[in-house]
């Protein structure tokens, strides 16, 4: 009987709750105020018990899913960070957590609320001049016509934001862009982060927003000076200096690009590629250079797509002596020596012509003429001579027409005038003493 009633008392005392778990409680998520803040893509949540393991993982469209272990803040806040990850397209968010030997799975749905087409497309940032940024974007194609947008940046995960305070406007007074001219002081570890959203009387607009800007990637810088070619004998030697940049960063991390061409040549040849050296030196064989060439330089960073402008282009080598330029050379002798000779012939034609009016033939007696005169004297010869009558009538001038022919001399102008060939001739023929 006491046996039984010490086993009744037993069941009386009431148990402790302690020394059990609720079954419904074990059913219970520990993940308690998922939240995901969309400028900072930051996951954040709490516990409500202990958990001994967790993960959170990023899901978007066109990227790969990243998964990372969660960090701790001081008030005891979890929280994970996809600053790699772009949410504009949507995105699933989940929390997986292991708590007293159960898996806990925490789901968050992201959308990108407005109308779709609605928001910015084709962004892109630059720094130029060292200290200036421009950044640039295209109105949606579904956009309504007073969309206004708003483009907010920070340099760090934790910095602080601002808005663009010099827009720039399209023709129909859009938002296309933006120009900062603080940048404050450049860190090598700098990295940019954009937002772009909008507003509209009509619709919402959809927000676009971006992986970090590695700023000294994006940097556009200016072109290489200092650029010279010169001849050491066995080289061309051509040399730069490196752009004054934003950043301090290695001369290795920037790309060069040169372009040699050949003045008067319609081939193009391929451009020269090289990395950046605290020394920039090229070195091109003589024996390569024939003629005058020119050699211009731009640059970028090695993991950028921003080249500079091209720099002036600087010339060297030496005019080549081409066979085309020496036929022209001799046919232009050719055609020289021509006309030369040509001037010389009618010079020589001109001076016959003066010397045939100012010296025409002296008329002489024709021997059938001087037949016919009446002798009447002959001439006595000598020894032995031919006697008279063996020798043909001899042709004598007298004074008065050698003087006549002398006055014909002197002049210079006009036809010479016709003279009688008998007048004032007499002809002598005989034997001395008749």
């Amino acid at each position: 009987m006491a046996v039984l009633l010490a086993f009744i008392s037993l069941l009386l005392v009431p148990l402790n709750p302690a020394c059990f778990t609720d079954p419904a409680q074990e059913k219970v998520s520990p993940i308690i105020n998922l939240k995901l803040g969309s400028r900072k893509k930051m996951l954040t949540w709490n516990s409500r018990r202990n958990v001994t393991w967790q993960e959170c993982t990023i899901d978007a469209p066109l990227d790969p899913p990243i998964s990372q272990t969660p960090q701790v803040a001081e008030d005891g806040t979890y929280f994970c960070t996809f600053s790699n990850s772009v949410l504009h397209r949507g995105a699933t968010l989940t929390v997986n957590v292991t708590s007293e030997g159960h898996e806990f799975k925490a789901t968050l749905t992201f959308c990108n609320s407005g109308r779709e087409g609605s928001g910015a497309v084709n962004f892109s940032c630059l720094i130029y001049n060292v200290r200036f940024l421009n950044c640039s974007w295209a109105q949606g194609p579904a956009a309504p016509a007073d969309v206004r947008y708003h483009l907010y940046m920070w340099a760090s995960l934790h910095g602080n934001v601002s808005e663009c305070a010099q827009y720039v406007l399209d023709p129909t007074g859009t938002r296309v862009g933006c120009h900062f001219d603080q940048l404050g002081e450049p860190q090598t570890t700098d990295n940019y982060f954009f937002l772009v959203n909008g507003t509209s009387n009509e619709t919402d607009i959809q927000f676009l927003d971006f992986t970090p800007f590695v700023a000294t990637e994006i940097e556009k810088y200016n072109p290489p000076a200092n650029l010279t070619a010169r001849n050491n004998g066995s080289y061309y030697v051509i040399q730069w200096d490196n752009p004054v940049t934003r950043f301090n960063i290695s001369s290795h991390v920037l790309y060069y690009e040169l372009d040699i061409q050949r003045k008067g040549s319609f081939s193009k040849t391929d451009p020269v590629f090289q990395r950046g050296e605290n020394r920039n030196e090229y070195l091109m064989p003589s024996s390569a250079v024939t003629g005058v060439h020119t050699v211009r330089v731009r640059v970028r960073h090695v993991y950028g797509d921003t080249w500079s402008e091209w720099g002036p282009a600087q010339p060297f080598g030496f005019p080549e002596k081409s066979f085309t330029g020496f036929l022209v050379v001799l046919i232009g002798l050719v055609v020289g020596a021509a006309a030369l000779s040509s001037i010389g012939l009618m010079f020589l034609c001109k001076r016959f012509s003066l010397k045939q009016k100012l010296f025409p033939p002296i008329p002489q007696v024709k021997r059938e003429l001087a037949g016919s005169f009446t002798p009447t004297r002959e001439m006595a010869w000598d020894g032995d001579n031919p006697s008279a009558g063996s020798q043909e009538p001899e042709d004598f001038l007298t004074v008065e027409e050698m003087k006549l022919f002398a006055g014909r001399e002197a002049e210079v102008v006009g036809p010479a005038p016709a003279l009688n060939p008998y007048e004032n001739i007499t002809a002598v023929r005989g034997r001395p003493g008749q």
